[in-house]
């Protein structure tokens, strides 16, 4: 495995990431920023950030299968919300689950979670890019 997650000590620790990721393999790969396009373009979940951000999610998984990579190649997550609240956090981790649970993987590498005034078109609430090493 390329990446090994580690919450060191004197660090908190948090259920839906890692603080820490090493990274041993020899080739970067960059997914731009997935937004809640399903395959013809067309907007997923209009209004619902839970599932806009199960389709983006879902979008940076076929991303890295189509490079030879799945999530466990993934060093780090950076997820931009628009209008971000805490009280968001909740729609934020059902839809990861639901397409953690849809890709049977359990992704749980060090994130940035940023708040935006707007992303690239008003429906789009949320967007999500990844770094990952393959061996």
């Amino acid at each position: 495995m390329t990446i090994t997650l580690v919450n060191p000590e004197g660090l908190p620790e948090v259920d839906a990431y890692r603080q820490v990721s090493v990274a041993t393999g020899s080739k970067l790969v960059f997914i731009a920023g997935q937004v809640a396009w399903d395959a013809d373009g067309a907007t997923v979940g209009e209004g619902d950030l839970a599932a806009q951000v199960e389709q983006c999610y879902l979008n940076v998984g076929t991303a890295l299968a189509g490079v030879g990579g799945s999530f466990d190649d993934v060093a780090k997550l950076t997820v931009y919300v628009v209008d971000w609240t805490p009280d968001k956090m909740p729609q934020l981790m059902e839809g990861l689950g639901r397409a953690a649970a849809r890709l049977g993987v359990t992704a749980a590498p060090p994130a940035s979670l940023l708040g935006v005034a707007a992303l690239d078109v008003p429906d789009h609430l949320v967007e999500i890019e990844a770094t990952a090493v393959l061996g």
